[in-house]
């Protein structure tokens, strides 16, 4: 057993779970096909930067800008081989995520962790390698690694995540809170945003710079989200006219019924609120005293899964966000973070039942389906029920201090 605790074990064991996940992709490659959100890639790979318009077939551009660079690296091999093209980006950003796991002071810390983000990958896989969340993972980990004694290196590479995929603004919010450097945290963040901005404009793409954000305002209550389990059981037994479809316009799944098109209205400054609250939280905290490293993961875990909880949006995709959280906190504290560890593979465990296994049966109300979505979104709402005692914890047990003595 002892052998399974060294980085060598952890690399063979990526080896396996990599080679696994291209394996199963060659099945669609060598047909020049693709897999999941692939295929959008690859027609806006196709159409180019910045196109006068997207044409019949393609969806509305839904990303921040820098997506792109992915999304037009992975066409490297050409249309046929796009796939491969983007498997072999996400498994070379694993592999460094890897890399900044397993060395140097974390080479017996990251062991552990390691094994649980293969572990998580055997259930989301599916999704990360077929998804931009895909690319965003290890961008996240190494900045959360590198946090405290290196915040300017992990506010650029959450800045950059940023604008790949939004939900990387979660784990920026604590780092600006909780670090003894938030000015040049700023700084920095707003430095990338101006960078990207100035190159859209002088690309002639300025009116695209915030697509990410308008393309997702018309969106209903997504099938999976936490939110719309209400009118999932009121389809699986067909009252009130509530019913499971598609919107076609934006290749999504929704539930419609009574009061439905409030619930999705009200998300946003919903999600505004929870955002606020858990922003007010960890400035109390730190206030109290609370240990700044400590304060950056757990309200890292806060927002993210805030995020998740009380979005609209509900897509299998976004339990990806939370691996890189949990696993830098099993590097930082791996006896306090058995517990949410143990919520999100749970997670990640019914969110593959969905999908892709059985999202068929879901979308057409069938009520075993609902009841294991049911059962994931239970999870998801104690993982932020933990997050948030533990962040209030962090406040009422920390000795108080002035700020700088935390620094």
């Amino acid at each position: 057993m002892g052998w399974f605790r060294t980085p060598t074990s952890v690399w063979w064991g990526f080896a396996v779970v990599h080679v696994f996940f291209l394996a199963w992709m060659m099945s669609f490659i060598v047909h020049g096909n693709t897999f999941s959100d692939t295929e959008q890639y690859r027609q806006w790979a196709l159409l180019g930067y910045n196109p006068a318009e997207l044409g019949d077939t393609i969806s509305p551009w839904v990303y921040p800008l820098l997506a792109q660079i992915p999304i037009f690296a992975a066409n490297v091999f050409g249309p046929s081989l796009y796939l491969l093209g983007w498997t072999l980006i996400v498994i070379a950003l694993n592999a460094v995520g890897l890399v900044f796991l397993t060395r140097g002071k974390r080479a017996q810390t990251g062991i552990a962790p390691a094994w649980f983000w293969l572990f998580f990958t055997m259930f989301m896989g599916f999704l990360s390698f077929a998804r931009v969340e895909g690319i965003t993972t290890s961008l996240v980990l190494i900045a959360l690694l590198y946090a405290v004694e290196r915040p300017a290196v992990a506010a650029l590479l959450l800045a950059i995540a940023t604008w790949v995929k939004v939900w990387p603004a979660a784990v920026i919010a604590p780092l600006l809170i909780a670090s003894a450097q938030r000015v040049k945290i700023f700084l920095i963040g707003v430095g990338v945003s101006a960078a990207v901005a100035i190159f859209a404009v002088a690309t002639g793409a300025g009116s695209h710079l915030l697509d990410f954000a308008i393309n997702q305002g018309d969106r209903g209550m997504q099938l999976e989200a936490t939110f719309s389990t209400p009118w999932v059981w009121l389809s699986v037994f067909n009252l009130g006219g509530s019913k499971i479809a598609d919107n076609v316009a934006i290749n999504s799944t929704e539930v419609y019924g009574p009061g439905a098109d409030v619930a999705a209205f009200l998300m946003q400054p919903l999600l505004i609120v929870a955002a606020l609250g858990g922003a007010l939280l960890m400035i109390w905290a730190l206030r109290r005293g609370a240990q700044r490293e400590e304060l950056i993961l757990e309200g890292s875990l806060l927002m993210v899964t805030a995020f998740i909880v009380f979005n609209k949006v509900g897509s299998p995709q976004f339990i990806i966000w939370l691996l890189p959280v949990v696993v830098a906190g099993l590097v930082h504290d791996w006896e306090r973070w058995k517990i949410p560890a143990t919520l999100l593979m749970g997670i990640a465990f019914t969110t593959f039942i969905i999908y892709p296994l059985f999202y068929t049966p879901l979308i057409h109300a069938n009520p075993i389906m609902a009841a294991v979505l049911t059962s994931r979104n239970v999870l998801l709402v104690t993982l932020l029920v933990w997050a948030v005692r533990r962040t209030v914890e962090l406040g009422r047990n920390a000795v108080a201090a002035p700020l700088s003595a935390t620094a």
